[in-house]
């Protein structure tokens, strides 16, 4: 029996072995100190499958071969063969990226609230939205997220600003890839998203890099989000990569008011082992600039140069917490003027102005901080209850002189009342060093009783515009999100009808009260103690 039990174990291992050998799983941790004496993070979980192609659209009337992983989440797989996914972009965040402070993310998607976009064959049986309302159904209920509310009225497919970043099979003729994008600005991320998040890893929470996510220390950050990336590379395979961002404050969170930071600090955790299942565990902490104070970085990086330190992860290492100590700084001194040295490239203000119900006018501010010329790709996506002026569409100079030869390339879809957005694309070159004021006016709709949200008086949020880099060299281009806006549209007086209804409910139950009470009480003569009579 226990010989038995011997070989069983070196079957399940052997196994195991040839099932992790298709997959690999790697795990990084990237920590950039910033000058405002703020943290970024960003976490990246990356399972790839190797040797393995999108399912194709026309083969979905076929049953599909069988899916056995170790390391991929099957959860996951089974969605991205249930309806054909070639490339899936799914972002949560919360709070709002501050460019010219805090430079680039790692990950572009850093918009407020929902995002999600997919590239997808057609020649399905099925159409492309049927397929695409599936998929947020199913996002939705994978990872507790409210996307079941992006229907018609907000998806669009504004190819130019997302272009894939994977490859994208071959399909017979004459069908394509399509891309459907969608935002929800109002989504809000918390621990029911993170949780089953967590949960898609081979590790979760217990081993490894990820062993670090404690959710109340990852909510309390001045920004965070989650990320979910599918893309197919050929010749390598389906990539998994799922990311978790957030900037942290530990000058906020010191009672010393110092920058110094710790794993323990931060994150309120260390890493109390490696996951034995990563082919590569290793965090990366960016060194400061040299006129950035001298400073001590413990324990001693498994490699480092000028720019980066870099610690491996291996299966034998103890317990581990990084700390980044500025011995010489008594307290943390903010720059007194952060913006006046910007991080990017361009900087971005977008306003909706005007205070009444029916009008208003779009207001962007773009100025180039570089001494070079720009050329961005502009996207506004707006939803049909807010509807463009297209002719009133000006581009002003700093000496208040019409630009309007700056704008070219234009692409617009009219919005369709309760159906679908509108979509705004064009090409903006940005002289060097040079402010530009772009304006448009917009009427507001007014909606139907039925299609306001549930707070109403609060207003609708309206999703970001996004600007993305055109590189003439051919590099890769950056997108960079603006916030959302919030307008105010007509809205009925709610408080009516429920006003109506109570004093309804109100009297009708005085009146039928009182009816019924005298129409069904008997009156009779009961004698008690003393012999005197008492009507009841």
């Amino acid at each position: 029996m226990r010989w038995f039990a011997f070989f069983s174990l070196i079957l399940v291992q052997c196994s195991l072995s040839a099932a992790h050998s298709g997959e690999e799983y790697h795990e990084e941790l990237k920590l950039r100190p910033l000058p405002d004496g703020k943290l970024a993070a960003r976490f990246a979980f990356t399972t790839l499958l190797k040797g393995a192609i999108p399912r194709a659209p026309t083969n979905l009337t076929v049953n599909d071969e069988s899916q056995h992983y170790t390391l991929f989440p099957l959860a996951m797989g089974q969605l991205l063969r249930e309806y054909a996914i070639t490339e899936l972009h799914l972002t949560l965040n919360a709070g709002k990226w501050d460019y010219d402070r805090w430079g680039y993310p790692e990950e572009p998607g850093v918009g407020s609230g929902a995002e999600l976009w997919t590239w997808m064959g057609d020649g399905a049986p099925t159409s492309i939205d049927e397929r695409w309302k599936a998929i947020q159904n199913a996002h939705a209920g994978l990872f507790c997220a409210s996307l079941g509310s992006m229907d018609t009225q907000r998806t669009t497919s504004p190819t130019r600003a997302f272009p894939p970043t994977g490859d994208l099979p071959r399909l017979p003729a004459p069908h394509v890839h399509r891309l459907r994008h969608a935002t929800l600005p109002a989504e809000h991320v918390c621990t029911e998203n993170l949780t089953p998040f967590l949960k898609l890893l081979p590790c979760p929470a217990h081993a490894g890099i990820a062993a670090l996510l404690a959710p109340h220390k990852v909510f309390d950050a001045d920004w965070h989000g989650l990320g979910v990336h599918v893309r197919w590379r050929a010749g390598k395979g389906v990539e998994l990569v799922m990311t978790v961002q957030a900037v942290f404050d530990p000058v906020r969170m010191s009672a010393e008011r110092k920058r110094d930071w710790s794993f323990h600090s931060v994150f309120d955790r260390t890493i109390p082992r490696s996951c034995p299942v990563a082919t590569t565990s290793l965090i990366h902490v960016e060194l400061p600039p040299p006129g950035d104070g001298s400073y001590t970085l413990n324990p001693a990086p498994s490699t480092a140069n000028q720019a980066v330190a870099t610690f491996s992860i291996s299966k034998d290492l103890p317990e581990l917490d990084v700390t980044m100590k500025w011995g010489e700084e008594s307290r943390f001194a903010y720059p007194l003027d952060a913006s006046s040295t910007p991080l990017s490239d361009f900087s971005v203000q977008r306003t909706l102005k005007g205070s009444s119900q029916t009008h208003g006018q779009l207001s962007i501010v773009i100025r180039n901080n570089r001494p070079t010329e720009l050329s961005v790709l502009y996207l506004e996506t707006m939803p049909w209850h807010v509807e463009f002026y297209l002719h009133t569409l000006r581009i002003t100079g700093p000496d208040g002189q019409q630009c309007n030869d700056l704008f070219s390339n234009m692409t617009y879809t009219p919005p369709v009342p309760h159906a679908q957005p509108a979509m705004l694309q064009a090409m903006l070159t940005l002289p060097p060093l040079t402010t530009l004021r772009l304006t448009m006016d917009a009427r507001k709709s007014f909606l139907r009783y039925t299609e306001h949200p549930p707070d109403a008086q609060r207003g609708w949020d309206l999703p970001p515009a996004v600007f993305v880099t055109q590189s003439a060299s051919g590099g890769a281009s950056k997108r960079v999100y603006t916030p959302a806006l919030l307008v105010d549209l007509a809205t009925p007086d709610f408080s009516m009808p429920y006003n109506v209804i109570i004093m309804s409910c109100t009297l009708i139950a005085l009146i039928f009260g009182s009816l019924f009470n005298i129409l069904t009480r008997r009156f009779v003569v009961v004698k008690v103690d003393g012999n005197v009579p008492k009507v009841q």
